[in-house]
């Protein structure tokens, strides 16, 4: 995408509004990116929000970053603010939407993110699958999920030197991994790229699968090829699309996937059917109030605002989303400083739904207030040409 014009003299308003003395915290640098600090009166819709439905989502993060150790704390200055934060949020227990919203003023401080060269941050929505399945492999029940080795600890990588193909061929076969079997291919594709599924049993049990680890290999989404085939229009790429041309061509269907060399690795949690998953920060999910970032740039727990028109209604983006989120879980295809996947909860519907979201919008972070911004780089601007000697 293109730079927005005046970037120049926007970058330079940036440097001189966050530039703070150093003694007034730990500095905080996002790299790639144009910083802005914002006021909270100046976010549309902010005051229409239910904050208390984020505290709670927030408090949730708040069990998860307690128990830090002090290393991550002094490794990490955001995430030592948080830890301090969390303390006060627990000590205030239950609050309604108003002391929420207070409470949020009061600790943190809204910070404006944009990915250098971009005019907004980008959004996509993620879900909980549902799929028919069977322990037993069958006629019917034919495609495997697996898990990692009962000696797998510690690690996010498993299997490196297969990649979908190999394993897809069956690699694995005979390996004792496989934690049920499916009907569809596409079923069990999309439950790796969601990285969480519900397996509907024969016998009325509901199975639940969590990511726990991948190959390894890069991400590589299949319907960037789409695109470029002239297959499905950009503007009307998703899931739904994605899913309807590979049922209409599962030859073509199969070498598309296999252009994804990632492959996801489940495991199974002990969650009743009306248990959200579990995110990457290992707390429960909120529908509607938990975002999947980059965790190499942003600290799970982080409360995020999230302006934008997204397709709920209706097929076209129309409807005002003005949450406020919190970074609990990540993806492979999540990179960038701006950059999220919404949780919606699990089921058909909002799986119609969140797999039609790419969405750009405005991305703030709220930053607590113990922190403080870096300055941004000076500006390098280049000198002007000598004048000839006369």
């Amino acid at each position: 995408m293109a730079a927005r014009p005046g970037l120049m003299t926007t970058w330079l308003a940036a440097a001189l509004a966050v530039s703070v003395p150093a003694a007034a915290g730990p500095l905080i640098k996002i790299p790639h990116a144009q910083l802005k600090p914002v006021t909270f009166a100046a976010l549309t819709g902010w005051h229409d929000d239910d904050q208390a439905a984020a505290f709670n989502a927030f408090l949730k993060s708040c069990g998860a970053i307690l128990h830090g150790t002090k290393a991550m704390r002094t490794a990490r200055p955001l995430y030592g603010a948080l830890f301090d934060t969390c303390r006060r949020a627990v000590a205030a227990g239950s609050l309604d939407r108003d002391a929420a919203r207070r409470f949020f003023e009061d600790q943190f401080r809204p910070v404006s993110i944009v990915p250098d060269g971009a005019a907004d941050g980008f959004f996509t929505g993620y879900w909980d699958t549902e799929i028919e399945g069977s322990r037993v492999r069958s006629a019917k029940y034919r495609v495997p999920l697996y898990g990692v080795p009962k000696n797998f600890t510690g690690r996010t990588t498993v299997f490196p030197q297969y990649d979908r193909a190999a394993i897809e061929d069956g690699a694995l076969t005979g390996k004792g991994l496989e934690i049920c079997w499916v009907k569809d291919p596409v079923d069990a594709f999309f439950a790796q790229i969601q990285g969480s599924t519900r397996i509907k049993l024969g016998d009325g049990k509901v199975l639940r699968l969590n990511y726990i680890a991948s190959n390894g290999l890069p991400y590589t989404p299949v319907g960037k090829f789409l695109i470029e085939r002239d297959v499905i229009p950009r503007d009307e790429m998703s899931m739904d699309r994605i899913r309807d041309w590979m049922e209409a061509n599962p030859e073509a269907a199969k070498q598309m996937r296999r252009k994804n060399r990632s492959f996801v690795f489940f495991k199974e949690m002990e969650l009743k059917p009306q248990d959200e998953i579990i995110g990457a920060q290992g707390v429960p999910l909120t529908a509607l109030r938990s975002v999947a970032v980059d965790r190499h740039i942003h600290v799970y727990g982080t409360p995020i605002w999230i302006n934008a028109q997204l397709p709920i209604r209706s097929e076209k983006a129309y409807t005002p989303f003005r949450h406020l989120m919190v970074a609990q879980d990540t993806g492979s295809a999540i990179v960038g400083p701006a950059r999220a996947d919404i949780y919606f909860g699990h089921g058909e519907a909002v799986g119609h739904i969140a797999g039609r979201l790419r969405q750009h919008g405005q991305f703030v972070m709220l930053m607590p207030k113990a922190v403080t911004l870096a300055p941004a780089a000076p500006l390098k601007l280049p000198l002007p040409i000598p004048r000839p000697v006369r």
